[in-house]
């Protein structure tokens, strides 16, 4: 998993971390990813599965549109990679 170092943090940011934390019963180390994650992941992002669906739909796609597209899915199981010669 990959490690981040944050250099020269205000002490008076490192403070309300600490403090933040402990409000939550984390380390600083837990609340700092906590952070982290709900900055880049928050709950009401749009997630691909729910914008695929939405285009389907504003496109009007119809059920019978939708069976033509299944049926000319290829089902055949990928291939794993092999990387021998």
């Amino acid at each position: 998993m990959p490690a981040l170092t944050i250099r020269n943090i205000p002490d008076e940011i490192h403070r309300g971390l600490k403090i933040l934390a402990a409000r939550h019963g984390r380390s600083a180390e837990a609340e700092v990813r906590e952070l982290i994650a709900a900055a880049v992941m928050p709950p009401d992002r749009m997630k691909m599965g729910q914008a695929l669906w939405d285009l389907g739909r504003e496109i009007g796609l119809t059920e019978e549109e939708f069976a033509i597209m299944e049926s000319a899915r290829d089902r055949t199981p990928a291939e794993p990679m092999s990387f021998d010669e």
